[in-house]
């Protein structure tokens, strides 16, 4: 049962961190600020996730699980009720940096914990239940957020995080027993691994990855404003968007079981790559009658291909360090929210600079230098598989 109260823990994080989304325009409306601007909201979350998580892990290590749990969580609804009532714009930035500590310490702490509670044979089963909360924000928790957030105020789907933040953490209070073993790496050991060549290419390719989807997913809302969607029309296609990135999270998996992770990455990104680019076309050519439905399907095909590479990915970088796999995968969680920091970023540059149709095909070159990036380090492998066969 406690599996289940970390799950829920991750389903809270998950939907806050991808439904400020879907609330953009209606936040930057009420703070009186541009979107772009609004955007960078992303940025600061996703830089504080990926900067904070790997120290507070640290900096906590020999702390009690269940108490390290509590805080992390407590930050976590903290920061989603200070953003209920900020006045602004700077606490509601402060907010997010908040949440996002909360969230960086309690996600990798949550996965030691599963498998730490679980009876060895269960232990596969535990994390998959709890990353499976992720999984589930993006299909539920995004688009119920989103139609909160136009029906009652972007104020409310906050609300509703933080509620679901506290059902948790009562649940974990209850369900958690004290003295858990802890297993966090150090700062010395997470270099270490961080220098291997392969991995330094591997998060290269995940940080472009992240920034291209991100580029367009933190502003998505507003070309979709501009064809005439309203507040129902862009909860669909971000359950459109979950949706298809669930089944793409399960179809990588078993693609780069049968085909290998390169192969699989290599087509996730392409199909990502070419399904964004493929949106500023519609965008810009397109009648809107028609350009609805064909942004519907293209938000399908980028989501799907997207969440493929991801699992392929995972399996990959495992494969480079097999003995420090759970510090390979730590890494690459840091450098995911690095690039969805970036992307954010990247996003409002281009929405200022150029303008909404334009965030597509930006984010589709982004995507394309990762599947470079991958060829390039698949190339050096072929190379130093060739020399020791030599």
């Amino acid at each position: 049962m406690s599996v289940f109260w970390l799950a829920l823990a991750a389903f809270a994080i998950g939907t806050e961190a991808f439904v400020i989304a879907g609330l953009l325009p209606g936040i930057a409306s009420d703070v009186q600020i541009s979107v772009a601007a609004a955007g960078q909201l992303v940025t600061a979350y996703a830089l504080a996730y990926a900067i904070g998580s790997p120290i507070l892990a640290v900096a906590f290590n020999n702390f009690d699980r269940r108490n390290v749990l509590a805080l992390a969580l407590s930050c976590f609804i903290a920061g989603n009720l200070v953003a209920v009532f900020a006045p602004g714009f700077p606490l509601l930035l402060a907010s997010r940096v908040l949440m996002a500590l909360g969230a960086g310490l309690c996600m990798p702490t949550a996965l030691g914990v599963a498998v730490a509670v679980a009876s060895p044979e269960r232990r596969a089963r535990a994390v998959a239940l709890v990353t499976s909360g992720i999984t589930v924000a993006t299909v539920v928790g995004v688009p119920l957020g989103t139609m909160i957030g136009h029906q009652f105020g972007w104020r409310a789907t906050f609300v509703m995080v933080a509620i679901l933040g506290a059902i948790a953490l009562a649940g974990l209070l209850l369900g958690l027993p004290r003295g858990l073993p802890s297993s966090t790496a150090t700062l010395g050991e997470r270099l270490a691994v961080a220098r291997h060549g392969a991995v330094l290419h591997a998060l290269g390719t995940t940080v472009l990855w992240a920034l291209g989807g991100f580029t367009v997913f933190t502003y998505l809302s507003v070309p979709l404003q501009k064809l005439g969607f309203d507040a129902s029309d862009i909860s669909l296609t971000l359950l459109v968007f979950g949706s298809a990135a669930a089944i793409g999270n399960m179809l990588g998996g078993t693609l780069a079981d049968r085909f290998g992770t390169t192969p699989t990455s290599a087509l996730g990104l392409a199909g990502m790559s070419m399904a964004l680019i493929l949106l500023s076309v519609t965008l810009k050519t397109a009648a809107p009658e028609a350009a609805r439905y064909i942004v519907l399907l293209l938000v399908f095909c980028w989501a799907i291909s997207g969440w493929a590479f991801y699992p392929a990915q995972i399996a990959s970088i495992i494969r480079i360090e097999p003995q420090a796999a759970m510090i390979a995968v730590s890494l690459n969680a840091s450098s995911m929210y690095l690039g969805f920091a970036l992307g954010g970023a990247a996003g409002g540059a281009v929405l200022s600079a150029l303008g909404p149709t334009d965030l597509g095909w930006v984010g589709g070159a982004s995507v394309a230098a990762a599947l470079a990036v991958l060829w390039r380090r698949a190339r050096q492998e072929r190379l130093r598989l060739y020399k020791i066969a030599g």
